[in-house]
């Protein structure tokens, strides 16, 4: 059976939850005139499945829902806990009904005019889609000669679960990130030894992240999507936060920086100068790529590989709205974005489509 609708949002993590509640504000009905749709078994979109040893005092920014602030937290909590209870706490209060877990496996060309999103729970005929499905399910690891040759271990940020596995092993931390510092700070108690390896040397931010330097961030990577290019992440933009941990890190060398190995061996990783380091473990803190695979079906994908934007719109396809992706794939973007879709989709929907009451609001 297909069901028709007027607004599918796909994902309920801060982007999707912020397109449901602006939705909201705006007369929609959910359930009526649009949908949630969320692969997940539960609610804290990919904060759900952090490490327990994110702490909700270490994560790297994180800004309220909007209508909700997020009090009284716990810093030494899981930000796993923290968050999945907040976010569960805001669907309830303002009757989101997110349809969970569903697979939305893909978005084509449907009849009169609309998109038909083909999903493990059945098909449902929207007049617009706004995709909230962010980076998680994507985890990007690069390709390295060798690789397959290396006897130990491998694993990438979403596998890690915390230092203690770590205990007595050689291990090798690849990445320019927050995720990567966090890990190294974590396992050098642990290991028998680290090495920290980036493409580019890391840049250290001191002093607070203000408004004036988000929006200098947001806009490098707004730029490369509005040329169609592969988005870069808004925190691979703002340099890594210069706080006590690191500090220390710094001086007791857990943080000195190593350039991109040339290659793998059975024993560990080398580079062209003759250097190696022994290994039992690479663990890939190398990032995500944004998970949009259901959307190929539309050809949206520009030549430089990326999904160009008008704004939240797809340039290709004005039914289309990307949220989370590109500037707005952090938590502050992410409001934003959802609130600009909504306008955008009643601007679209208003002239000849959507809910009467939502028009007239």
């Amino acid at each position: 059976m297909t069901r028709e609708i007027d607004v599918v949002v796909v994902g309920a993590g801060q982007a999707g939850l912020s397109a449901a509640y602006h939705l909201r504000r705006a007369g929609f009905g959910p359930g009526r005139d649009f949908v949630v749709l969320d692969h997940a078994p539960g609610p804290g979109g990919a904060w759900q499945f952090r490490w327990p040893s994110l702490t909700y005092g270490k994560v790297h920014g994180m800004h309220a829902l909007p209508g909700m602030e997020l009090t009284g937290a716990d810093p030494g909590r899981p930000s796993s806990e923290v968050i999945t209870e907040y976010f569960d706490a805001y669907e309830r209060a303002f009757g989101l009904e997110v349809v969970r877990p569903v697979d939305v496996r893909a978005v084509r060309e449907g009849e009169r005019g609309r998109l038909r999103v083909e999903t493990s729970a059945g098909i449902w005929s929207a007049r617009a889609l706004i995709n909230a499905t962010g980076t998680w399910d994507r985890p990007f690891v690069p390709r390295v000669a060798g690789q397959e040759t290396f006897r130990g271990r491998q694993l990438h940020t979403v596998g890690y679960r915390g230092p203690e596995e770590f205990a007595g092993l050689r291990v090798v931390v690849v990445g320019g990130g927050a995720s990567a510092t966090q890990h190294l700070l974590e396992l050098a108690p642990y290991a028998a030894a680290t090495a920290w390896v980036t493409r580019r040397p890391p840049v250290f931010r001191e002093g607070p992240f203000d408004a004036e330097a988000g929006r200098a961030a947001v806009a490098l990577v707004e730029e490369r999507v509005r040329q169609g290019l592969a988005p870069r992440s808004v925190v691979s933009v703002t340099g890594l936060p210069l706080n006590d941990a690191v500090r220390e890190g710094l001086r007791s060398g857990v943080l000195d920086r190593l350039p991109m190995f040339d290659r793998m061996t059975p024993e560990g990783v080398g580079w062209a100068d003759g250097r190696s380091f022994a290994a039992d473990v690479v663990l890939w803190a190398t990032g995500f790529r944004a998970s949009v695979g259901h959307l190929a079906p539309l050809r949206l994908r520009e030549p430089g590989g990326g999904i160009r934007l008008v704004g939240t719109r797809a340039a290709a396809d004005p039914r289309v709205h990307l949220v989370g992706y590109g500037p707005s794939a952090s938590t502050v973007g992410a409001n934003r974005a959802g609130r600009a879709a909504v306008r955008e989709v009643r601007r679209l929907l208003g002239s000849g489509a959507g809910p009467r009451r939502a028009a007239a609001a």
